[in-house]
């Protein structure tokens, strides 16, 4: 089976986190958003996958190429112009066989079972397959509703909460036959969730939910974006346990003070420099070629790659990305600040700001 995965967005929501770098290629904790999910598809055999992408796409072909040493070929598809979720799987139909196949939304972290969803399509003899989770606020999201055997009923997006009659929602994976191409107009926008799922259930096509309560997250927002790194470094997902016995990970090449304190969670990419009498407090990451100066604190934070926070700086429950400099005794805290950003020395960042590129600060 061949899956597609949605890379196309403009990671909106994530600005300005997402203007210089696409969405799946942000780092969590360390890694490409991207290699995770490709590295889940292809435990789950699935080992053609094709990326459909269009904002900044060559830093993901850069990054992935052919896929080989995920285990995977890797083809792309490019839009010239947006097409939505359902126009841009009918993008990639020339690659695709004449059998079921895997859809995937490119902003979402999950442990779903993919083996235990492609069994039940097949048993069910379903047209479609949607992977359904559970959420505390579902008028945000796509509800579904199921009759008792698991065929699904209804679809309503973003439902008021008068309206609100279960939790579960459209978990961004799909099982689909290949004919349901042929309700897609191609070179078209066009979603699954408004121009697909509702035509064919009225049609009577037997479209079947697979309900799991397995960890799942959407990055769309910095909010949600920073939580996953926190819950990665906490176990609350399979796909990065190492944590839970060590605590603390330090890559190769780094320099850390004796002097320096690191509470952990914590994970300190290569060639990082921890100064004295430094401080990492929990669930914090620090990616490569970083430097924390001598009696700096970051806390609850992630900092990207190429970053340096200078002596007695203060980072805490902030973002910070590549290549930026953080001023001595200067205070960042709820901030996300973009890359290529340096902070004045001394400067306090307003609590709850975003930065953006080429923005002065301080």
């Amino acid at each position: 089976m061949k899956a597609v995965i949605l890379v196309g967005g403009l990671g909106t929501r994530l600005r300005p986190l997402s203007i210089n770098t696409p969405k799946s290629m942000m780092p969590v904790v360390n890694i490409p958003f991207i290699e995770y999910v490709i590295r889940r598809l292809s435990r789950h055999n699935i080992k053609h996958v094709i990326l459909a992408i269009s904002h900044l796409a060559q830093p993901i072909k850069n990054y992935i190429g052919d896929g080989s040493r995920f285990g995977v070929s890797i083809t792309y598809t490019i839009e010239e112009t947006a097409l939505g979720t359902a126009g841009a799987v009918k993008n990639t139909a020339q690659y695709l066989d004449d059998e079921a196949f895997v859809v995937l939304n490119g902003d979402i972290f999950t442990d779903l079972d993919i083996s235990a969803m492609i069994a039940l399509h097949n048993r069910r003899k379903a047209k479609i397959t949607i992977a359904l989770t559970p959420v505390e606020d579902p008028t945000i999201y796509g509800l579904i509703e199921t009759d008792d055997k698991g065929r699904i009923t209804r679809f309503l997006e973003k439902p008021s909460w008068e309206q609100v009659t279960t939790n579960m929602i459209n978990a961004g994976t799909y099982i689909m036959e290949a004919d349901v191409l042929n309700s897609i107009p191609a070179q078209t926008m066009f979603s699954f969730e408004k121009g697909v799922f509702p035509p064919l259930l009225q049609k009577g096509e037997p479209i079947y939910a697979f309900p799991s309560s397995c960890y799942w997250m959407d990055i769309g927002t910095p909010e949600k974006y920073h939580q996953l790194n926190r819950d990665l470094l906490n176990a609350k997902s399979n796909q990065f346990n190492f944590i839970k016995n060590t605590h603390v990970s330090i890559g190769e090449d780094s320099n850390i003070h004796t002097a320096a304190e690191i509470t952990g969670p914590a994970v300190i990419g290569n060639n990082c420099t921890i100064g004295e009498r430094a401080k990492l407090n929990g669930a914090v990451v620090i990616g490569s070629g970083s430097t924390i100066g001598d009696s700096a604190i970051v806390e609850d934070s992630v900092i990207w790659h190429n970053v340096k926070i200078e002596q007695g700086a203060i980072v805490k429950r902030s973002i910070i990305a590549d290549n930026c400099r953080i001023g001595a005794e200067s205070n960042i805290i709820d901030a996300v600040i973009s890359d290529n950003i340096t902070v004045t020395a001394g400067y306090n960042i307003k609590p709850g700001s975003k930065i953006w590129p080429d923005t002065p600060v301080g």
